[in-house]
């Protein structure tokens, strides 16, 4: 999960928000951590913002890292100051923005993480929406080719 985040951050831009989804203990954080690290900020300061919900990073633009599990309604996330995280000039990390998707942009990424049935196994579904997002799909599918399987549609 770190190595794709790296690989997606460095492709990230002022003003991109990416929601990270599934289950618990599936990586979010962790791929928050490569993130970072393609962002240009370090990877050790990265730590779950569970209890704190926000952290922020500085790396070659602001980096903000949301966790919204504890929140219960939506104006909470909203009295937390939600809009301004949304930083044209930053970049936001939103663990469990699936809670929070009619706050998200039209223009997002989201991440989907799981666990397998092993308990070791993780999988990754990147979903982009908006135009920002179409314009630079072909970039985001090569970056996290290595990772990918082919499904069993394009198999046959």
């Amino acid at each position: 999960m770190r190595a794709l985040g790296e690989a997606v951050g460095s492709l990230l831009l002022p003003g991109d928000v990416v929601a990270l989804t599934g289950d618990l203990g599936a990586g979010k954080t962790t791929f928050v951590q490569g993130a970072a690290l393609g962002l240009g900020a370090d990877r050790d300061n990265v730590t779950s913002p569970t209890f704190t919900l926000v952290k922020e990073y500085r790396g070659r633009v602001p980096i903000y890292h949301l966790d919204v599990y504890r929140l219960d309604r939506i104006q909470e996330v909203i009295d937390l100051g939600f809009e301004e995280l949304l930083d044209p000039d930053g970049v936001a990390f939103v663990e469990w923005g699936d809670a929070i998707e009619g706050l998200l942009p039209e223009d997002h990424l989201e991440i989907a993480l799981h666990t397998q049935d092993d308990g070791d196994t993780r999988s990754a579904t990147l979903t982009a929406t908006g135009l920002a997002w179409a314009a630079r799909w072909e970039r985001l599918e090569a970056a996290a080719e290595q990772w990918t399987t082919p499904s069993k549609e394009r198999a046959e």
